[in-house]
């Protein structure tokens, strides 16, 4: 009896039907912490997004930085790694000039009228590829240069490991940020659809899921994909139809100071005007209602952040299955890693600023930026103010510019300038 007994004393609690008090705990701290860090997170990116474009983009760069060093990190072999000494500093001096080069590409891009005026940015502007080259040159001699025997194929692996993740994160994360020069709703919405389609997966997939839809994520169901889909449709119509009416959104940036609350101006490109729209005569009702063609376009968006964009998730846990780890990182406390939460924005991101560039964006026959920019690179100082003098001059037949103005640009006083 006294056998017994003992045999009854070493019988795991979990037998009886309790669950372990410390593994409940621990569940619930974590569901609390997972929970605070969802508002903190939502809080500062609308904080961000209300400051001002300045701030998002040090959100997408910050997003960046976080998200290469964790996929970088889960390659690495520490062992080896402290034996070569340049290997971290190499995968970082990679990161910094790409991201040199692609920075710089949007700056000149949308600020060229402002950089090509600064007598210290202009030749940086004007020769930002070849400098951007040249720096990457250094680093792949460098890498040649360490290479050591016995650690080739360690070496080549981060190598080409490090490529892949500037591909996957930084260069796909640097059309985030040209989104958000195009105007805040193309950065905002495309974000939006993708976490509402995330949020309705799982509520259609628990209530309706039947049919598993990947191996490589169990959980996830043919009903909640398509109940999903349908359920983002609706709501990028009804917030695409809230954000048309506010410029700070639709405008492109023009002013890095500007905030929700100083707004921006411009012509709002005809994508959100609203057109008149008649039904198929087939349906014999005669009706006409006013919509702006950026509803339809945002059915196509809807689609792809929930037929498409799931799969940059699924891509992301085969990758994790591969290397045995649940997350990438714990840099965000009860979420994991940075890039467990970015995995379906980054291709979303590319998607967004690819459709807009193709089907949506305006393009004018001169900007500003482009006439600057061929006047200082394309003509000589004489010719630069031959076309000062009779740009002056139609100014002033306008009405635009005082006669006072005009004779700055005199031929006398050109003449005492270049004495």
């Amino acid at each position: 009896m006294e056998m017994d007994q003992n045999i009854v004393d070493r019988v795991p609690q979990k037998l009886s039907g309790k669950p372990d008090v410390s593994e409940y705990e621990k569940k619930k701290q974590s569901f609390i912490t997972r929970t605070i860090w969802t508002f903190i997170m939502i809080a500062g990116f609308f904080v961000a997004m209300f400051s001002g474009h300045v701030y998002i983009i040090a959100v997408i760069t910050a997003i960046q930085v976080i998200s290469f060093k964790e996929i970088i990190a889960i390659a690495n072999v520490p062992s080896k790694a402290r034996n070569l000494r340049f290997t971290k500093s190499l995968n970082w001096y990679f990161l910094a000039s790409t991201m040199y080069f692609l920075y710089g590409e949007s700056i000149i891009y949308y600020f060229k009228h402002i950089l090509l005026l600064d007598k210290v940015l202009l030749p940086f502007a004007t020769h930002h590829r070849f400098i951007s080259f040249m720096l990457y040159v250094m680093g792949f001699v460098f890498f040649v240069a360490t290479l050591e025997k016995g650690h080739y194929r360690f070496q080549f692996t981060q190598f080409a490991w490090t490529h892949m993740a500037l591909y996957f994160v930084v260069v796909q994360a640097h059309f985030i940020m040209n989104n958000v020069f195009e105007g805040m709703i193309w950065f905002f919405l495309p974000a939006s659809l993708v976490i509402t389609n995330d949020i309705f997966a799982y509520v259609c997939g628990i209530t309706f899921g039947r049919t598993q839809l990947i191996k490589l994520s169990p959980k996830k169901t043919v009903e909640g994909f398509v109940g999903a889909w349908i359920c983002t449709i609706i709501f990028g119509f009804f917030m695409t139809n809230l954000l048309m009416r506010y410029k700070y959104f639709i405008c492109p940036v023009n002013d890095l100071g500007a905030n929700v609350f100083t707004s921006l101006e411009c012509t709002p490109n005809p994508v959100f005007i609203a057109l008149p729209y008649h039904l198929p005569a087939w349906i014999h009702i005669d009706h006409t209602f006013m919509i702006a063609p950026m509803q339809f376009h945002i059915l196509v968006f809807a689609t792809f952040a929930s037929l498409i964009a799931p799969f940059g998730g699924f891509f992301a846990s085969g990758l994790k299955r591969t290397f045995k780890i649940k997350d990438f990182g714990d840099s965000i406390p009860g979420h994991g890693g940075m890039t467990d939460r970015m995995d379906c924005q980054f291709i979303m991101g590319l998607f967004a600023y690819l459709y807009f560039q193709s089907f949506i964006a305006v393009y004018h026959k001169a900007t500003v930026g482009g006439v600057i920019e061929t006047a200082i690179t394309g003509l000589t100082i004489q010719e630069q103010v031959e076309v000062l003098k009779v740009l002056s001059k139609y100014l002033y037949n306008q009405g635009a510019v005082t006669e006072k103005a005009v004779s700055c640009f005199s031929n006398e006083a050109l003449r005492k300038l270049t004495k």
